[in-house]
């Protein structure tokens, strides 16, 4: 009897690219931390802080979850997957192409997702797998477990996959022109995990000291005092926001995971056009109300391979192991001068160029 061994071999590995950046916070930025008591005449709606130092900082799951969302937009992704309080987002439900399964009234709705082998945007962020609809025999070729007691049943698609909603085939029922009805099997997703690493943030030492300095009666950050009022009684309900000021700067890094070499380079051009929406748009909370305007400045790229971490014990004290890319200024330069990127990842890829 033979049997596959893929599903026990590693990913591979090839190197890292790391990218750092200076945060700029152009207004006042609110990323909230959950409030630890009530006070009256207390803040509403307290910034998250590190709990030893009180400093303000950014978290690296809010940054990734912005990059995410644009990019879902930005590619017209579905949603296909809950995301709690209503929600939904889009995710890979395995590595192969498949149908995700939703029931809205009792009504089961039938969405594609786009494995995440070759998913631009799960084979970035990552997915966590879950029971799914696949073509039977793409189920036999992967030999993906079946769920138990769930009958194989007939789903009906657009021929030309533009339209990325199916349905269940009633009885009897039969495809119509630009239509195929093929056979599916419910089987358990794999996950995948992610490339892109966002680190959480923290403040410059200059803006450590600019902020210590700040006279609001917070430490290192501001009150926003706004209201909602009643359209009909004119009564105003007030709140009180606190913000990390405009003018602070925070630290800020990327790790990405070259795991196919082929891939990297769409998959850091991806990473820089998810920033430039990001300056454009707003990061943390209350954006539409003119909070969380950032811009990066002063890209510094740098790829390392497992040869290199191999050499970095056996390199002369005071030296790196790192080739940096000339720093990019900002993200319009970024973009502008994506090739000088694109031949500095390559070359570095390229067989005999790993050390």
């Amino acid at each position: 009897m033979t049997f596959s061994t893929k599903r026990f071999e590693s990913k591979e590995l090839v190197g890292k690219v790391t990218i750092n950046s200076i945060l700029n916070v152009e207004t006042g930025i609110h990323i909230g931390g959950g409030g630890e008591r009530l006070d009256i005449g207390g803040l509403d709606k307290p910034v998250i802080r590190n709990p030893v130092t009180r400093h303000p900082y950014l978290p690296g799951s809010s940054v990734k979850g912005k990059l995410r969302a644009i990019l879902e937009r930005l590619w017209k992704l579905p949603l296909n997957r809950h995301g709690g309080s209503g929600t939904y987002r889009y995710e890979s439900d395995d590595l192969v192409d498949g149908y995700t399964e939703i029931k809205i009234d009792n009504t089961p709705i039938v969405i594609k997702f786009d494995g995440s082998r070759d998913c631009k945007l799960s084979r970035l962020f990552g997915s966590t797998g879950t029971n799914f609809w696949v073509n039977s025999d793409v189920a036999n070729q992967e030999k993906l477990e079946r769920v138990p007691n769930i009958e194989q049943r007939m789903i009906i698609t657009q021929a030309d996959q533009t339209n990325r909603f199916a349905r269940f085939a009633k009885q009897g029922e039969e495809a119509k022109d630009g239509e195929i009805k093929e056979q599916y099997v419910k089987v358990k997703g794999r996950n995948t995990p992610a490339r892109l690493i966002v680190r959480d943030s923290h403040l410059l030492d200059s803006s450590i000291a600019l902020l210590e300095r700040v006279d609001t009666g917070l430490y290192m950050t501001e009150w926003k005092f706004e209201n909602g009022i009643d359209r009909v009684t004119a009564a105003a309900n007030p709140r009180q926001v606190e913000r990390v000021p405009a003018g602070a700067k925070f630290d800020f890094e990327l790790v990405y995971t070259v795991e196919n070499p082929k891939q990297a380079v769409e998959d850091l051009q991806n990473i820089a056009i998810a920033l430039a929406f990001l300056e454009d748009d707003a990061l943390g909370g209350h954006g539409s109300r003119g909070y969380g305007k950032v811009k990066f400045e002063n890209f510094r790229f740098n790829y390392r391979s497992l040869e290199q971490y191999r050499q970095i014990a056996n390199a002369p004290q005071g030296t790196s192991a790192l080739q940096t890319l000339d720093t990019i200024p900002n993200t319009q330069a970024l973009l502008d001068n994506f090739r000088s990127l694109r031949e500095y990842i390559e070359q570095r890829l390229l067989p005999g160029n790993e050390s």
